[in-house]
């Protein structure tokens, strides 16, 4: 990657230095790139002559074998252009707010189903304030079984029926996606960890 003069247009030598900075930088880059899960990933406008050399990185677990191929990745990542590069950041940067905002997000559900449990009907029409839309009857008979269960120490299926509910209803709006989307994103990674079954097994 060479920059351009902005007034002849003719590129500009870099120093040595600064290109091992820069190849630091997009290899840094790249390690981000394949830590990310499909839902993840999917958000990153990355080129799609980058993706199998991403998908292939994942694969490989062995650390040469996979620091050998995430310098391969980081080598063709440097034959894009600055605004392809630019945009994966920028990207990675909104994926950054967004993991935090799922964070914050999962501690509200709990929160939520906690006080639902304890408070009942009180914590219920709270909830429907703030989420109108919410099924009251379903939630209600949930957290009744949910109730039910723990006195007599049965398995918690409600009490997690609970937490998926909540999350449905809590994540969308904290993320600005629908339903639809917090859907396909889960598949993504329903997906991803079904591939990490099939790799172990073999």
């Amino acid at each position: 990657m060479r920059g351009r003069d902005e007034d002849t247009g003719e590129f500009l030598d870099i120093s040595r230095s600064q290109n091992r900075r820069d190849a630091l930088d997009v290899l840094a880059l790249g390690e981000k790139l394949v830590a990310l899960t499909p839902a993840q990933l999917a958000r990153v406008p990355v080129p799609e002559d980058l993706l199998p050399h991403i998908a292939e990185a994942k694969r490989i677990t062995a650390h040469i074998a996979h620091k050998r191929q995430l310098a391969f990745l980081a080598k063709h990542m440097r034959r894009e252009d600055d605004a392809a590069l630019d945009a994966i950041r920028d990207a990675l940067d909104a994926n950054s707010e967004t993991s935090r905002r799922e964070v914050a997000t999962m501690h509200r559900v709990e929160d939520w189903r906690e006080r639902l449990l304890k408070d009942g009907d009180k914590a219920l029409g709270a909830l429907l304030d703030e989420y109108p839309h919410a099924d009251r009857q379903q939630l209600r008979t949930l957290v009744r079984n949910a109730q039910a269960e723990k006195a007599k120490n049965k398995p918690p299926r409600a009490y997690r029926e609970i937490y998926q509910l909540l999350r449905t209803l809590l994540l969308p709006a904290a993320l600005g996606l629908d339903a639809a989307n917090l859907t396909a994103a889960d598949d993504l990674e329903e997906q991803d960890d079904q591939h990490d079954n099939d790799s172990a097994e073999d």
